[in-house]
């Protein structure tokens, strides 16, 4: 069968299983977008700007479990997309993005809109290709979704001329991917796994403490929490490990690290033994390394070969696929004697719920007064019983979620952890609702953070979309702010924004719902109103008390135990 570049790139999207793709149009991948023209087996969707369509990649990968894909054209197209390709690889998303290219012959004789975008993306990807022939058109994307999707998860980008999607030859899809260089683990090493399982029950004060990992690992939440339950260990996830275990779940301790609770970030200070499933031990959540974890023996379970003892030295490493590595873990530990283990892991429990009496998360909204953040978020909860998919911006919002929201489920929480880019949300959200149709998806946003893509909007509309956007409005870029009051002697340089768009005419202009909210009976309100409608997107204006800051808060330099309480 002879195709053209161009054709045989959309026979190996459906032979991908790919439902959606997220793009945008420009001179050098038209002969691709004509080939598409053609095609009802997957869905395009047009956003408005590149670094958006990485992003609703990205939200649509971690809501569906699928490979997220993106599609945009050559020079500014593609450098507009390398955020969002930084994105995904640092949170380990799976996700491809195809770009044009100017035509072979032109490239290095800075033509218009050529960017040496391979060149550009090398630091920010798992891998990169430039197809210099259309025969090898078919094995690089088969290439590039293996490796976007096993292992360790990331952004791969393949770079295509226009004239490679215009030439023609056989088309033969390669039906298995044979990379002599890229040979990802699955199991651990056996022995590994029983000096683990041995060291956990000798452990008088373990921890687990369980990241992003649980999250690609598909599955793997539900034996997290049979490990915490069987045993008794507590637990705490990272930011993007939330819902790995039930916010609910006795054993559950709550977020840790810079805005983790008091019972997380102490736990973690003072255990014996510190299990690390899908983490990397990121500065966020270490605080200051010498007082991270000081007098524990760490295991460390990652698929990464790479990320062992990169920042924390593992005592013992577990490198595999984190599910296989759990059934793994549990079918050991039922050999096990625990039984001398009880009487300690009473006392650890009962220190555990002095540090829970602090209630590190709590505040108090008086009925008259102004809105409160946290009472948006905790409203937002009760009123859709925890049931929905939340995705956030960057920044205050985005801790209070993470805080107050209280995820039961695995891929429910979807935010920007490593990179902490401001204008995710939005549409990562729309990236979910496409993944997840029936469901409720909220956006949890800024109103500095949700004008960087506040365009998507129209992405919106355009493709019924009808996610709920809820701005914690305060008219500061308020984590900024923050650490202005706290570490620059309240000096609030360019950090207050004069001059803000009336939210709810900007939605209405948009052809969505605009609703406002200035009481804590409106919040009340309004998110009641807008859960009740669902043939449109609605945006919910919180206007919320400025200077209200997140706590617990562990200062840069400081260790997890030296927080500062609200």
């Amino acid at each position: 069968m002879k195709l053209t570049g161009a054709q045989i790139f959309v026979e190996c999207l459906k032979r991908e299983g790919v439902k959606h793709i997220f793009g945008y149009p420009g001179g050098a991948v038209l002969p691709i977008y004509d080939a598409i023209f053609y095609e009802n087996e997957f869905e395009h969707i047009l956003v408005r700007h590149e670094q958006a369509a990485l992003h609703a990649a990205n939200g649509y990968a971690r809501a569906s479990g699928r490979c997220g894909v993106a599609l945009v054209t050559s020079g500014p197209g593609a450098t507009n997309a390398v955020t969002g390709l930084a994105d995904s690889n640092i949170d380990s998303i799976p996700t491809v993005c195809f770009t044009g290219q100017v035509p072979s012959h032109l490239i290095g004789s800075d033509a218009f809109q050529e960017a040496d975008i391979v060149g550009v993306t090398r630091s920010v990807t798992k891998h990169n290709f430039l197809i210099k022939n259309v025969e090898d058109m078919a094995k690089v994307i088969r290439q590039a979704f293996y490796i976007a999707t096993s292992g360790r998860p990331g952004a791969v980008l393949v770079d295509i001329p226009k004239d490679i999607s215009l030439q023609s030859c056989e088309f033969e899809y390669p039906e298995e991917v044979h990379i002599r260089s890229y040979q990802p683990a699955s199991l651990a090493d056996v022995d590994d796994v029983l000096e683990a399982a041995t060291l956990m029950a000798q452990a008088r004060r373990p921890m687990i403490y369980s990241g992003g990992g649980i999250m690609n690992a598909r599955g793997s939440a539900a034996l997290l929490t049979k490990l915490c339950q069987t045993y008794r260990f507590p637990v705490t996830n990272t930011l993007m490990g939330l819902g790995g275990v039930p916010f609910d779940d006795e054993h559950f301790v709550g977020m840790l690290g810079m805005h983790g609770t008091y019972e997380a970030n102490m736990s973690v200070s003072h255990c014996d033994v510190l299990i690390a499933v899908g983490a990397r031990f990121d500065d966020r959540v270490t605080g200051k390394l010498s007082a991270f974890a000081p007098d524990a023996k760490i295991i460390h379970i990652d698929v990464d070969p790479a990320s062992i003892s990169k920042i924390v030295k593992a005592d013992v490493a577990l490198i595999g696929d984190v599910k296989l590595v759990l059934e793994q873990l549990l079918t050991a530990l039922a050999a096990q004697d625990f039984s001398h283990q009880q009487e300690a892991l009473n006392m650890w429990w009962h220190q555990i719920d002095h540090w829970r009496a602090k209630k590190s998360l709590s505040f108090v909204q008086e009925p008259d007064a102004e809105v409160k953040p946290q009472y948006v978020i905790e409203q937002l909860h009760q009123q859709t019983k925890g049931n929905a998919i939340v995705t956030t911006e960057v920044g205050q919002h985005q801790m209070w979620a993470a805080q107050l929201y209280g995820v039961r489920k695995p891929h429910r929480f979807i935010t920007s952890g490593g990179l902490g880019t401001m204008g995710f949300g939005l549409p990562a959200a729309l990236g979910v609702k496409k993944a997840c149709p029936d469901a409720t998806v909220i956006d949890i946003a800024g109103e500095a953070s949700i004008q960087m893509n506040i365009q998507e909007l129209s992405t919106a509309m355009q493709h019924n979309l009808p996610i709920k956007i809820a701005i914690l409005n305060n008219s500061f870029m308020g984590m900024v702010r923050q650490w202005q009051q706290m570490f620059h002697g309240s000096r609030y340089s360019h950090s207050y924004s004069d001059s803000l768009p009336d939210f709810v005419k900007l939605a209405e202009a948009y052809g969505g719902v605009g609703l406002r909210a200035t009481t804590p009976q409106e919040v009340r309100e309004v998110i009641a109103q807008a859960l009740a409608i669902n043939d449109r997107f609605v945006l919910i204006d919180f206007v919320v008390s400025k200077e209200e800051n997140v706590y617990p808060m562990v200062p840069t330099g400081a260790g997890l135990h030296e927080m500062v309480l609200a």
